[in-house]
This record gives C-alpha cells, sequence and structure tokens, in this order.
C-alpha cells in the first residue's frame, strides 16, 4: 500500500462524528482551549453543522472547521473556529481548504461576515483583513491583532463595533 497517496473527502460535520472532532481539538489545543474569548463565545450557543466541515482520509476524520452564527456590533456573521487538523494531516492545504469551504458555504447563506481569533499570515490570503483595535468586544482577554473579519459587504468594517456575542 502506498502511505503517501491519501484520498481525501470534504464533508459537512454530522453528529456522528461529535467525539472525533473533540479529541482533534484536543490535540490542537490542548486543556486550556476552553478558556479563550472565541470558545467563550461558543458556549453561548450551538454552532451551526450547516456550515461546519470536516476532511475524512480514507473514511477516518483527520481535520474539522466549525461556524458559529455571531451577532458582532451592527453586523449579522459567522465566528470561524476552533480549524483543527490532525498531525499527521498538517501542512497539506488541509486547514486552507476547510476554511475556504466554509467561508463560501456562509456568504452563500447570507452571512455578512466570518470572524476569527486567528494568526494574519495564514489567514490572511484567504480574504481575512484585520479588524480595527478593540472594535469589538469579546467575552474575555482577546489579543486584538488576531481579530480577523473577511467582509462579504463593503461596509461591514464600519459596523464591526461592539460586542461580539451568539445569536440564534
Amino acid at each position: 500500500m502506498n502511505m503517501l497517496k491519501h484520498d481525501l473527502a470534504y464533508l459537512p460535520e454530522d453528529a456522528s462524528r461529535d467525539a472525533i472532532i473533540e479529541i482533534i481539538n484536543a490535540e490542537a489545543f490542548g486543556p486550556g482551549r476552553h478558556v479563550r474569548a472565541a470558545a467563550r463565545i461558543r458556549e453561548q450557543g450551538p454552532h451551526d453543522r450547516s456550515l461546519s466541515f470536516v476532511c475524512d482520509d480514507r473514511g477516518e476524520t483527520i481535520a474539522s472547521v466549525r461556524m458559529t452564527p455571531v451577532q458582532a456590533g451592527g453586523v449579522r456573521g459567522h465566528l470561524l473556529g476552533p480549524l483543527a487538523v490532525r498531525s499527521s494531516h498538517k501542512n497539506r492545504g488541509i486547514g486552507r481548504e476547510l476554511v475556504r469551504i466554509a467561508i463560501e458555504a456562509a456568504r452563500r447563506k447570507g452571512s455578512e461576515a466570518v470572524i476569527l481569533v486567528g494568526d494574519p499570515p495564514y489567514y490572511g490570503p484567504l480574504g481575512f483583513e484585520k479588524v480595527a483595535f478593540k472594535a469589538l468586544e469579546f467575552p474575555g482577554p482577546v489579543d486584538p491583532a488576531r481579530v480577523l473579519v473577511a467582509p462579504f459587504t463593503p461596509d461591514v468594517h464600519e459596523r464591526l463595533k461592539g460586542v461580539i456575542a451568539w445569536r440564534e
């Protein structure tokens, strides 16, 4: 068997994958992940499974991205994350492809923007821009230089001011 050949499939998330997704996120982010500001928003309500995706390699789930509906100041958007790829599959573009798929799904569903807390050099080429310094108020400490947005309408930046919280 050729171990270098991978048969990757990108699929919508469903409840049967919750346990493996929890394991993948634990491996990627460790035990401190639940106290982060973005995690506190995600605890406020469920993520949107229709905009959350996994990557399978020959039937085994090896990566996941979730999207949570949020109200961010005057913007009805989605919070991207967590995004995690098993260490065995890193640096193959899987995370970038999951982000691309999730952003496109959110845009089609009428989201005004996708927001995340992450690394600008990684997310910049995927369409993300820095949010104005301290424009959004998170439920906990966050590095303002890592708050990013992929805006879908021209006026998103001027409306991204205030509290960010889960929405129905």
